[in-house]
């Protein structure tokens, strides 16, 4: 397996959102997001995009596991809904002093004729007790078109700092 870098995005300074475009073949895609932290308590939103434009369609199912060291373990499944979501993305288990880490993969996105699927993993750190978090979790966007890319926003705040690398696997 080999990695092909496409798109890049460090974040410095808080931002609303950041979007990674490139995709234009029918290979699998990876993002790797690397000290991900927010200005506030919040969830981290993604949707994708179609011509460089987010679709906020209620077509997103998505199912994760949290995972964490003190035992206590969460799913969360949801239908229906205009993004992938996920309360175990960040929030207030993760903020600048314990940043986030994933890693995304992305399937069928460049079929227009095929659902386009993504599946993910991630880890982190609660910032008030040492606990280690995970999110293990997958999706479908239910709209067979040509998807283009990801964009990341949260539900409340701002991305203060984080980078996000788009791949294409060969």
């Amino acid at each position: 397996m080999s990695l092909i870098q496409v798109a890049t995005n460090t974040v410095t300074s808080a931002v609303a959102s950041v979007t990674l475009t490139g995709i234009d073949s029918d290979d699998v895609y990876m993002v790797a997001m690397s000290n991900l932290s927010t200005d506030s308590a919040t969830a981290l939103i993604g949707r994708f995009t179609e011509s460089g434009t987010e679709n906020s369609t209620s077509n997103y199912d998505m199912a994760s596991k949290r995972l964490q060291t003190n035992g206590s373990f969460a799913t969360l499944a949801l239908t229906n809904r205009t993004d992938f979501y996920s309360e175990y993305f960040i929030g207030a288990v993760l903020n600048t002093t314990a940043p986030m880490n994933a890693i995304f993969y992305i399937y069928n996105a460049n079929n227009s004729s095929q659902d386009t699927y993504i599946t993910w993993e991630q880890s982190g750190l609660y910032s008030g007790g040492g606990i280690t978090l995970g999110n293990q979790g997958g999706g479908v966007f239910t709209v067979q078109s040509q998807v283009d890319g990801f964009k990341w926003a949260t539900n409340t705040g701002n991305i203060a700092s984080g980078t996000f690398t788009l791949y294409k696997v060969i």
